[in-house]
């Protein structure tokens, strides 16, 4: 029979829906991001006792004194064994998700029951998503959403729905049918018998659904902490991977605790508001006979009262509790960093040496362990920033030639790594992959390996076992680093033979007396390098930690005493580890990540001279590059924005010091020659600058001036200028435009920000427009301008941008004097710092002026060095 390609059918669907539905996923993602966003800061705001204390309150109104003491008891079991940060994660996407449900399902449900054709068609869906495997919705979960909580709450929706839309249907056709027909007979609009008769009667089963739906929520946030839900899903999956049962007994007990607490509370709350349920409430106390203070409950207005005081009294204590210490959190502003990792050991102990490098430099790092292909693929969508277990160019070559486009090699931290098959030193006979053959079945017919996602896994399957026809011998059997380590130490302490699949540098060849078998055939490839790798587009958002990344290294040395001290923290400890590790090399943590910011005071430090600038890109730009170099030397300077006129007046009175912007011979020449005497020219920093019109390159047939006088009609008889004082404006004025017989049009002097407003609108429409521009400027890269040609010369000669200072200047200020007279940039430093000021936006020149140095390590003593 021809295959169905079922598969192939869905990849293309999913790849169909990832182009032309992206912008209702990213809907989705944001709307669900902001509910669970608000669910857990409400729950994890308060202190652990606090917010255990309403939950007991709470308990106490449902099901009475007995029910409160445990659920006290078991939440203060949870915060003891250190697991109340992700039971509220878990506990916050358990609530989204059926909230999500529960609006979905209940009208689904009812609209089942009273249409059996609705019925029919929503019988097989709810079976293919109850019956599908759960792990199956992680998948396209993360194609569509990325990693973290949203891939999770979604796929907990889809497996988690069907027992509600099922119960709701079934409690709705379970109404005694004469009920409704007296309703009926008696006048009741449908409507008013669904809610008055019908829901009431069918809510025991309604809320049994309910509950059925938390119960398999929960145990898909299991399974969603896989692509970074976070919670106790973590927990567990870290467990799992790394064979720890401690805090996997840890991670379980908070899961069923959880568990047990909304299974009961939402058996109770049916009791409170089905009628049928406070019937047989009353019967039940009724047989207690003397024990009923044991059920007695509090009236809800008391039971509310206790919840808004200890609510009230939670959120006293987070807002007068003690700030946490910041240490250089002026470098990373709080700016939040996601890292993932593979839960290998190399992975793990460099993952957490960077979440507390960044912690100390004022970030808010976010480790997340996760599969391999989870990693990648998430890393390609931008929900993981850096990883630092990249296996290249062998292991993962499969990943990265697939994403390489989405991602940013920032180098190898660490060389001279191998992939290899190793067996016990007592295992006699066996040096080589090729003495394998033959021996399947000493060793159990299996090589034991680690996570099914994993390079190595691919190769030793696809190119190993059958370059040394080990295939129909052997088996290779997938599981986890931690569990093939756990097979190897039982392996040799009963003295069994035993293949596992391992690598180099790693802890085991310490620890074990092991034999790596010889490659003669080259299966296993060249030795890798451990890279860094970041997502696309992070050097730009985070140029000072993608400087960090690329300079980063590590020797034999030094990962494999951190690997210990982390493995001696034990698990859930590992920066405690990494602190160990710290303490015992000095000076590491500068080494790895310099803080900017340290800069040796000038000789002038605490002068503060006034630096006079014009609204122009670059006159802003370096006007404030220079006062951050400034403040790192020491310095006070203040700032004064002027106009050109009012500007060189200024210089030659002494009430400006210095400016960074004057464009001479030419533009500015007429400033110059009135006020020379009382200056000092500091020389170019700049070169090849030149003045012009221009217009947009869709405006056909005009590319000089002589052109833009035989269409001047096009552009309505107009150009538009800047500022009414600039050499530029004054120039055109008396020279270009009646060189070229264009007196006749009006020139707009709005100034310079107006002329880009205007130039961007007239893109915007496509429509004709003249402009008044120079080079170098931003606008040439943001849009596609023609500069008309000036065959007469009459904009002179090219300028250079030269600073300028008061005669008084240089023995004022001789430090700032020298190094501006040192001083030049290069066309691409300037476009680059221009831009970075444009994004960061009128007011927070600052801001995108200390992003720029950041990515640019250096610059503050290349342009003022101290010695």
């Amino acid at each position: 029979m021809p295959r169905i390609e079922i598969g192939t059918w869905a990849a293309d669907a999913v790849k169909w829906l990832q182009s032309n539905v992206d912008w209702l996923f990213g809907f989705i993602t944001h709307v669900l991001n902001a509910v669970y966003g608000f669910f857990h800061m409400v729950l994890a705001a308060s202190e652990p006792l606090m917010l255990a204390g309403i939950l007991a309150v709470l308990a106490w109104w449902l099901r009475g004194f007995l029910a409160a003491a445990l659920t006290f008891l078991g939440f203060a079991l949870i915060d003891s064994i250190e697991q109340w940060g992700a039971t509220m994660e878990s506990l916050s996407l358990v609530l989204v998700a059926c909230l999500v449900i529960v609006v979905i399902s209940v009208p689904l449900g009812i609209w089942a029951a009273r249409n059996r054709a609705v019925s029919g068609a929503v019988r097989p869906v709810l079976d293919l998503m109850q019956t599908m495997p759960a792990m199956v919705y992680l998948i396209p979960g993360i194609l569509f959403f990325g990693l973290g909580v949203v891939p999770g709450i979604v796929a907990t929706i889809v497996f988690a729905m069907p027992p509600a839309v099922r119960m709701t249907e079934l409690g709705i056709r379970q109404v005694d049918e004469e009920l409704v027909e007296a309703a009926d007979a008696f006048g009741t609009h449908p409507r008013r018998t669904l809610f008055r008769v019908q829901i009431p009667l069918a809510l025991p089963t309604i809320m049994a659904g309910i509950n059925q739906v938390i119960m398999l929520a929960l145990s898909m946030v299991v399974i969603a902490g896989m692509v970074g839900g976070g919670g106790l899903g973590s927990s567990v999956y870290d467990a799992i991977s790394s064979v720890d049962v401690g805090l996997g007994t840890e991670a379980g007990l908070a899961v069923v605790i959880l568990a047990m607490y909304l299974d009961r509370m939402t058996g109770a709350l049916n009791q409170r508001v089905s009628p049928l349920g406070r019937r047989a409430l009353a019967k039940a106390q009724a047989a207690l006979g003397g024990l009923k203070f044991l059920q007695w409950r509090p009236a809800t207005s008391l039971a509310m009262s206790g919840v808004v005081v200890l609510a009230l009294a939670a959120g006293g204590m987070n807002a007068f509790g003690s700030k946490g210490e910041g240490g250089a959190a002026s470098v990373g502003n709080g700016h939040q960093i996601n890292l993932g990792y593979v839960n290998w050991d190399e992975g793990k102990a460099t993952t957490y040496l960077w979440k507390e490098l960044l912690e100390q430099r004022g970030y808010q790092p976010k480790a997340q362990a996760l599969e391999a292909g989870a990693l990648y693929t998430g890393q390609a969508q931008g929900d993981i920033d850096v990883q630092t277990n990249s296996w290249l160019p062998v292991t993962h070559e499969s990943y990265w030639n697939k994403y390489k486009d989405k991602l940013e090699d920032y180098g190898a931290w660490y060389d001279k790594t191998s992939l290899e098959i190793a067996v016990p030193s007592y295992v006699k006979g066996v040096k080589t992959l090729d003495d394998l053959k033959g021996k399947g079945k000493e060793f159990g017919g299996k090589i034991v390996g680690i996570e099914p996602g994993a390079g190595e896994m691919k190769i030793v399957k696809d190119k190993v076992l059958k370059d040394y026809g080990l295939d129909g011998e052997y088996k290779l059997q997938s599981s986890s680093t931690s569990s093939m380590l756990a097979e190897l130490d039982r392996s040799i302490k009963e003295k069994k033979p035993v293949a596992v699949t391992l690598w180099s540098p790693h802890w085991a060849y310490s620890k074990y007396k092991l034999t790596k078998l010889k490659d003669s055939k080259g299966s296993f490839g060249s030795g890798d390098g451990i890279h860094t790798l970041g997502r696309k587009g992070f050097a730009k958002d985070e140029p000072q930690v993608a400087s960090w990344m690329k300079n980063f290294h590590l020797d034999e040395k030094q990962l494999t005493s951190l690997e210990a001290e982390i493995q001696d923290a034990g698990k859930g400890h590992e920066q405690d580890g990494v602190k160990a590790w710290l303490k015992k090399n000095p000076g590491m943590a500068d080494k790895l990540a310099p803080a900017p910011g340290a800069y040796a005071k000038g000789k002038d430090a605490g002068a503060a001279p006034n630096i006079g600038y014009p609204s122009w890109d670059e006159g802003i730009a370096t006007s404030f590059l220079w006062k951050y170099v400034l403040e790192q030397r020491g310095y006070k300077p203040k700032m004064r924005n002027l106009d050109v006129g009012p500007m060189w007046t200024g210089l030659s009175t002494g009430q400006v010091d210095v400016e960074m912007d004057a464009w001479l011979p030419v533009a500015q020449k007429q400033y110059w020659d009135k006020y020379k005497k009382d200056l000092v020219d500091l020389g170019a920093w700049y070169d090849k600058t030149s003045l012009e019109i221009a217009v947009p390159s869709y405006v056909k047939g005009v590319k000089t001036m002589d052109d833009l006088r035989k269409h001047k009609d096009k552009f309505k008889g107009k150009i538009i200028g800047i500022e009414p004082g600039t050499g530029q404006m004054k120039r055109l004025k008396s020279k270009v435009l009646p060189a070229y017989g264009l007196q006749n049009m009006k020139v707009t002097e709005a100034g310079t920000s107006a002329m880009l407003a205007e130039l961007e609108r007239a893109i915007g429409k496509k429509e004709p427009i003249a402009v008044v521009l120079w080079s170098p400027h931003w606008a040439y890269d943001k849009y596609d301008l023609t500069k008309l040609k000036d065959p007469k010369g009459t904009w002179g000669a090219n300028n250079q941008i030269k600073t300028l200072a008061n005669k008084k200047f240089p023995k004022k200020y001789p430090e700032f004097s020298k190094w501006l007279k040192d001083w030049h940039m290069e066309p691409e430093q300037l476009a680059s710092l221009e831009t970075a000021v444009n994004e960061a936006g009128t007011g927070h020149e600052e801001e995108g002026v200390k992003k720029w140095v950041d990515a640019h390590p250096g610059i503050v003593d290349e342009m003022a060095p101290v010695k």
